[in-house]
């Protein structure tokens, strides 16, 4: 539709975002997602969970983990996750053995890159307190 304006539609944000996994790592994603970040498991549709993965919900964040047959972690594209707290959160992957990258290179925001347990990039981001 080139020429169309934003005008006509808009945006309301993220229902969800969907990150790749091999078959049978549910147990890796319960425990990187549910057990260390604390995101509740959500139930999936019968008609999606028979094809495994598992959901994910923290606050209005959902994560869908979706299993992919040739699976190949996520090392450059990621999602960008909105955070309070991010010192405390940096503070609690570590503690739980996961590293944490800071970059302080986005304007406007701290932020630091981690990876699940299966190897996919993620990005958690707060916006730096105004000065």
């Amino acid at each position: 539709m080139a020429g169309q304006t934003q005008e006509s539609y808009g945006f309301g944000g993220l229902h969800h975002v969907q990150l790749a996994i091999p078959a049978g790592t549910e147990k890796e994603c319960r425990r990187f997602w549910g057990e260390i970040l604390g995101m509740t498991e959500l139930e999936k549709p019968p008609v999606l969970a028979a094809r495994g993965g598992c959901w994910f919900r923290g606050g209005s964040l959902e994560v869908h983990l979706g299993v992919e047959k040739d699976f190949a972690p996520a090392r450059k594209a990621h999602p960008g996750i909105l955070v309070s707290g991010l010192d405390s959160l940096a503070t609690h992957l570590t503690e739980a053995g996961v590293e944490v990258i800071w970059d302080g290179e986005f304007p406007g925001f701290e932020r630091f890159y981690a990876y699940d347990f299966l190897g996919n990039r993620l990005e958690f981001m707060e916006p730096r307190a105004a000065s």
